[in-house]
């Protein structure tokens, strides 16, 4: 009797372990996409600085369709640059299962 109830109090600690390790593995993979995000944002803060010296710079009669463009462009490659990092997680996450 005593000797079930051990093996069944280790049998719990061991899947406890395993729950453990698996959330240690998660925190560490969302502090490597938590570091990978602050990169991205500090790419597209120095980005936008370049943007408005490149804006600052130029005569008043700067072409606002040219000017809408290009801001166009920016978001549509931002854009692309989310969905490559929500591809990216989703196959981290399926190689992760198998």
């Amino acid at each position: 009797q005593n000797e079930k109830e051990l093996q069944d109090v280790v049998k719990q600690q061991e899947e406890k372990m395993l729950q453990l390790i698996d959330k240690s593995g998660e925190v560490t993979r969302l502090k490597g996409e938590l570091s990978q995000l602050k990169r991205s944002l500090q790419r597209a803060e120095t980005e936008a600085k370049v943007l408005w010296e490149e804006m600052r710079g130029q005569e008043p009669k700067v072409d606002a369709a040219y000017i809408q463009e290009r801001v166009l462009l920016r978001k549509e490659v931002d854009k692309l640059r989310l969905l490559l990092l929500e591809k990216e997680d989703e196959n981290l996450l399926l190689s992760d299962k198998y």
